[in-house]
This record gives C-alpha cells, structure tokens and sequence, in this order.
C-alpha cells in the first residue's frame, strides 16, 4: 500500500508553521483512522499498522508540532495538548474529515481523551472510536520522571548504526522487535545534521519542562467520565505508565474500556506485532453500540 505525505498550514497560534504527515489507503474513504505519537516520538511509528489498516481506512499519521517533519515552536510553552488540539483539528476540518478512529499511543492517547471529552461541540464528535495505547486517565508522576531523564538529552550520532543502538536502549520497553523494525523505528527518530551525523528528530526544549521541578501524578478521571465513544486500551503487562489498577478502573468507569493487555512489553507496544495490530484491527471492526 503507498504511502502519500502532505503538511497542514497553520498561521495561529505561536506563529505560522506547518505540521506534516502521511496518509495510507484510499484517500476518498470515508472511514479515516488518525494515529497520534508519544512524546518523542512522529507518525512514521505507525507505518506498520497503518499498513495494516489502509484496505479498511484511510490512515492519517500525524507528527505533531516539534516533532518529525513538522516545525518546531519559537515560543517553547506552546508545547501543551491544548495546542496539539487545536492543530489536529484544524488538519482534520482541512481535509473535510468530520469523524475518525482515533489511535494514540501515550501522549498520543492523552490528547485523544481531550478531544472525545471536549465540551466543544465542534470537538466531541471528532472521536468516532478511541484506542489508547498504554495511557490512561492516571499517569504517575514517577513514571514521568523516569522518562524525563532522556527527553531532549539525547547525544549527536556519528551514524544509523549508533542512533539505533540509543533507540533499542531507550526504548528496550517496547519489547522484542526484529532487527528491520528497530532499523526502521531508529531512521525516522533522527535527520542529518550538517556534520554528516544524525541528531533526535524533535525539539529539545520538549524535556525543559518536564525538569523544572517534581512532576505530579497526572489525574484526569474528570475526563474519562465524559467520554462517550467506545474505547479500546492496549496495556503493556510490565508498564509503569497504564498501571494495573488503572487499567481496571476504565473498564467500569466512564465508557468502560476494553482492555487487551500485552505480555512482557512495558511502555509502550510498538504496534508493530501481528498479535497487537489484530487486536486493533478486530476491534475496529465490531459494530459500534446503537446509539
């Protein structure tokens, strides 16, 4: 299935910018799946499900502002969900896509409940279906600090095969990928720089923050009680971040989620397996409840 890449304009907030993404399948489909990234990471992440998932949908992956192909923020505190919101939004009434299938993989997820919980009536009905990738509407504070100890820190590489050495070390939660995926996931993670080297392909400044002093527990059971479109989580078995207790509260609360859970993986299921993207695919196929 060919991949297509084109890039949103943006004028406002924080200044005029672009944001890419590519896009699988057909692009007269009316069933869209949108797949939203992590933190650090960009849409290409997804190249494998949205693969999968281009004979039923057609697939937006985005990079959100900062990360990937898309530009950086001259004003760093632009780097909030309530931007990312506003910017998803804006690339969706662009392309006249009225409802989507939401993917997102932890920050990914984070901004998917926002949306799906939105008081805007222009928002709310954005969230058709929404898959969380290991997020929840708790995420600890702790956990956070682990990871904060390598955003925007990581060092200049002299090649690919270094900067996939950093990736498989970093993200050794993601569990046992194949040498092409980490191969792949490493070449899209970094761009060249003008040494003939490779840097991390974000924006630095996004691990500012994240140190400015002890992150609290992120608690947004608040939102998960106003979602209203079904939702699918993938939980990693061994993640810090989707904690079991969590996990098992959204399957009561709110809209009660399904939850599938993926042994010896911790933060986050690359998405990558035939096991996980057959979970996603078959859920994306069950027949939505009357409403």
């Amino acid at each position: 299935m060919t991949m297509r890449e084109g890039a949103h304009a943006i004028d406002a907030p924080y200044g005029p910018r672009r944001m890419a993404y590519t896009e699988w399948g057909d692009a007269a489909n009316p069933r869209v799946a949108l797949c939203v990234h992590g933190m650090t990471r960009n849409g290409r992440d997804f190249d494998v499900l949205a693969a999968a998932l281009a004979p039923t949908h057609r697939v937006l992956c985005v990079d959100v502002a900062g990360r990937g192909k898309s530009d950086w923020l001259d004003d760093k505190a632009g780097y909030m969900v309530g931007t990312y919101v506003r910017d998803l939004a804006g690339l969706l009434g662009q392309l006249g896509v009225t409802a989507v299938d939401w993917i997102g993989t932890s920050m990914g997820g984070i901004i998917g409940m926002t949306v799906a919980a939105s008081p805007e009536a222009a928002l709310r009905p954005l969230v058709r279906r929404l898959v969380l990738n290991d997020i929840g509407p708790f995420l600890p504070g702790r956990s956070m600090m682990r990871i904060a100890e390598f955003v925007g820190r990581a060092p200049g590489f002299a090649d690919l095969a270094a900067a996939e050495r950093y990736q498989r070390e970093i993200n050794a939660p993601w569990g046992a990928l194949s040498e092409a995926q980490w191969a792949h996931l490493a070449r899209h993670a970094v761009r060249a720089d003008t040494a003939g080297g490779y840097r991390i392909h974000y924006d630095p400044a996004l691990g500012e923050a994240l140190r400015q002093g002890p992150i609290p527990d992120l608690d947004i059971w608040t939102l998960w009680d106003e979602i209203r479109c079904p939702v699918f989580a993938l939980r990693g078995g061994e993640s810090d971040i989707l904690l079991p207790e969590t996990a098992a509260e959204m399957r009561v609360r709110g809209p009660g989620a399904e939850v599938f859970e993926v042994p010896g993986v911790g933060h986050a299921p690359a998405l990558m397996d035939q096991a996980q993207i057959g979970a996603v695919r078959r859920w994306l196929e069950t027949p939505l409840p009357a409403s």
